[in-house]
């Protein structure tokens, strides 16, 4: 077996856990998605296409560090002409903040695979604490011998405290955009 087929991993806890190094997203199989509600009564779910990111492991779980920058212009709600509102001033104003970033400050492991990660969320140019529940979904050898490994991730931001505060009352009471917005990953990344 050659060097190039070893993959660097360990036990801690008994999870087996990547060794120490960095990982990038792998665009191509990472999705970043959101769900947020709409008229009170549904969810509009949506993507984000382009985003870079790593994610350095440290000697234990607890140091690693995550970085993520997503292309707010590359927005996809399968509806042309709510994207282009989205990125418009009512909301993203792409124009002036054409990204949002997440930036870790601290990794808690909660049992084997889940841990929580807080982190500063900088979007239209308010930076706020935002908290993930994250999974440990695994590590992999690819059909080239590199290491990949999977994450998934959950979280929710209050639109408003990043100064999205565009919304329209409803006839009947209500509002057509909710306030919560739900944040989901599913990310798979590869040793560099």
């Amino acid at each position: 077996m050659s060097d190039a087929a070893v993959i660097p991993i360990r036990t801690v806890d008994g999870e087996v856990l990547p060794a120490p190094g960095t990982f990038a997203l792998d665009p191509a199989h990472t999705h970043v998605g959101f769900s947020v509600r709409h008229m009170m009564i549904s969810k509009v779910r949506g993507r984000f296409a382009a985003f870079d990111g790593t994610l350095t492991v440290g000697p234990e779980p607890e140091l690693s560090t995550v970085e993520v920058e997503v292309d707010l212009a590359s927005i996809d709600t399968k509806d042309p002409e709510r994207d282009a509102h989205l990125r418009s001033a009512d909301f993203f104003d792409v124009e002036q903040f054409p990204t949002m970033s997440f930036r870790s400050t601290r990794v808690i492991s909660i049992d084997g695979d889940g841990f929580r990660l807080d982190g500063q969320l900088t979007l239209h140019g308010v930076t706020r604490p935002v908290a993930f529940d994250v999974v440990f979904d695994g590590v992999a050898t690819d059909q080239d011998g590199g290491q990949r490994i999977g994450f998934s991730a959950t979280g929710e931001v209050d639109r408003e405290a990043f100064g999205l505060t565009w919304n329209q009352a409803l006839e009947a009471g209500g509002v057509l955009v909710g306030r919560r917005v739900r944040i989901d990953i599913e990310a798979e990344l590869v040793r560099q």
